[in-house]
């Protein structure tokens, strides 16, 4: 297998393996609420859910995991509590969003900043149509450990992205062939001139 289907540790980062983006908030991010030593600020926070296929290879991001886990509780594994993992089964949102499979792994990476986006060919993606729920990707990312409002656990910090092809789409709006579908074989290719003197209220 090449670096597309196992990613690559990179020190404290990692490159991911290919993945199927979903609700990317890359190019503009989403307005959020955080709590900073106890202050309510307001932030933009930009992030990429990865759906990784079913069986992919995720050995890089669990040892980026590991790291966070054994820099803040040591290395017995068998003494780390139980806390939240950047790791969700897909399963889970199956029945309410397109793309998402039984069994297979997803995860979800943000970041305060934008994070840079090019192309196949390594050009910056400046369209935000060009990089859209249901393309391919890799990206860079970074594990940390967080406590806030009573949520503890290991996420992932989104760095870079990089398309590596199309796909199809699995956002929630439909594509212009398919909402006018129906009317192209029986809309007249040019209006009549009763019809627009009716629609006008034209004499």
């Amino acid at each position: 297998m090449g670096i597309v289907e196992t990613g690559e540790l990179r020190g404290e980062s990692a490159l991911t393996p290919e993945f199927r983006v979903s609700f990317p908030y890359v190019t503009t991010g989403q307005n959020k609420e955080q709590i900073k030593n106890g202050v309510v600020e307001k932030v933009t926070k930009y992030s990429v859910t990865m759906l990784f296929p079913k069986g992919a290879d995720l050995k890089v991001l669990l040892e980026l995991e590991r790291k966070v886990m054994t820099d803040k509780f040591g290395a017995d594994q068998t003494k780390w509590p139980k806390i939240r993992r950047p790791f969700r089964n897909q399963g889970e949102k199956a029945q309410k969003y397109k793309g998402y499979e039984e069994g297979a792994i997803f995860c979800t990476a943000t970041s305060n900043q934008k994070p840079g986006l090019l192309n196949v060919t390594g050009k910056r993606i400046t369209e935000p149509s060009e990089f859209y729920a249901g393309c391919y990707a890799v990206a860079t990312v970074r594990a940390f450990y967080y406590k806030n409002t009573g949520n503890e656990g290991v996420a992932f910090g989104l760095s870079n992205i990089m398309k590596t092809r199309d796909g199809e789409s699995i956002g929630g709006r439909a594509d212009a062939e398919t909402d006018f579908k129906a009317l192209v074989s029986s809309v007249p290719a040019q209006p009549s001139a009763s019809g627009l003197e009716d629609l006008f209220g034209a004499k």
